[in-house]
């Protein structure tokens, strides 16, 4: 599981597919999310400004990431 470091309280989960690599754009990021294709702690999450915070693990195409804050 690959660890990403944030300097905020949080990131948007769009924003992070970005920043992890997941996705290329903001646009793929929008599509993977409304087709429930990411995981937020194992749930499947439908909104792409949902707060992703310290200890929080996202995982898409079987990749997955964790928060440090």
């Amino acid at each position: 599981m690959e660890i990403i470091k944030i300097k905020d309280d949080f990131i948007k989960l769009g924003q992070l597919l970005k920043l992890a690599g997941m996705c290329d754009s903001g646009v793929d990021a929008k599509h993977a999310i409304a087709q429930g294709l990411v995981k937020v702690n194992g749930e499947t999450e439908l909104q792409r400004g949902k707060k992703i915070r310290d200890k929080d693990v996202v995982t898409y195409h079987g990749k997955s990431i964790q928060i440090e804050g």
